[in-house]
């Protein structure tokens, strides 16, 4: 008896399919976006012209060197006020992303709630931080308020998703267990949800942070407050670009700094989710 026959296909030797059936959605998804990839690479402008790129580089590259330490102090001063813009909008981000993702949670709330919440958090993610920071300068002027502002709405929609998604994906047999013994909503999810999902929340909240920043450094450049400023000063002169180099030299040396400190923090909430020894 062939009992090739009667397997399923998931338990055949891929030699033996059809060619149309050896494709999975992933290669045959690569193979879609390689071709619009290069299909699109004529109508880039300036592709295929004959630029003298590695002269333009050079160029370009001698003018950032050697940095000008003479702004150093004036840098710092600009890269506490950015890192004090990402702090305080991170903060508000995650106080109104917790009260939002309950809304935007199927487990914890109602229909009638939870698709305009989420439809909310839609509108809100499609709106860059850039132009939310163009928005606010509109609003509040030109002043590091115009960055809490921007960070803080941008943040939110993402932050809230991921909080929603967490509390979603999260175990809930402790939460039904406390249900069926009557406990409240609140109760429920105060002691049978936000235990199992606030390692993760607070992994979410780091990264937001290192995200705002990053952020913060950029949003200054259309008059939202911190570094950005700076970088706008010395990107707009022709003899200030070794200025240009120091601040991007802070800026890297703060970002590096921080994204080593989050791994150590986010390494040391996996291992007490995994309940591995540090």
């Amino acid at each position: 008896m062939d009992l090739g026959k009667n397997l399923p296909l998931r338990w055949m030797n891929k030699q033996d399919l059809p060619w149309h059936s050896r494709f999975d959605l992933l290669g045959v998804t690569f193979l879609l976006f390689l071709a619009a990839s290069l299909g699109a690479l004529p109508s880039i402008q300036g592709s295929g012209r004959d630029l003298d790129y590695w002269g333009n580089l050079s160029h370009f590259v001698a003018r950032f060197f050697p940095p000008d330490w003479s702004i150093f102090e004036r840098t710092m001063y600009g890269l506490l006020e950015t890192i004090q813009i990402a702090l305080v909008s991170t903060l508000l981000a995650v106080i109104l992303s917790f009260l939002i993702s309950l809304g935007a949670s199927r487990n914890v709330a109602p229909g009638w709630v939870l698709w305009p919440t989420r439809m909310l958090l839609n509108i809100i993610r499609t709106i860059p931080s850039l132009l939310w920071a163009l928005l606010a300068v509109v609003i509040v002027g030109s002043n590091s308020l115009a960055g809490v502002i921007a960070l803080t709405l941008y943040s939110v929609g993402y932050l809230a998703k991921f909080f929603s998604e967490t509390f979603e994906s999260t175990d809930l047999s402790s939460q039904n267990a406390l249900k069926s013994l009557r406990a409240s909503p609140l109760q429920a999810f105060q002691y049978g949800l936000w235990p199992n999902a606030r390692p993760i929340i607070w992994s979410h909240c780091l990264w937001m942070l290192e995200y705002n920043v990053r952020s913060a450094s950029i949003i200054g450049y259309v008059g939202a407050g911190g570094i950005g400023l700076h970088l706008k000063l010395y990107a707009e002169s022709a003899d200030s670009w070794n200025k240009f180099s120091l601040v991007l030299l802070c800026i890297l040396v703060i970002v590096t700094v921080l994204d080593f400190a989050g791994e150590k923090i986010r390494k040391s909430i996996r291992d007490k989710l995994e309940g591995t020894p540090k």
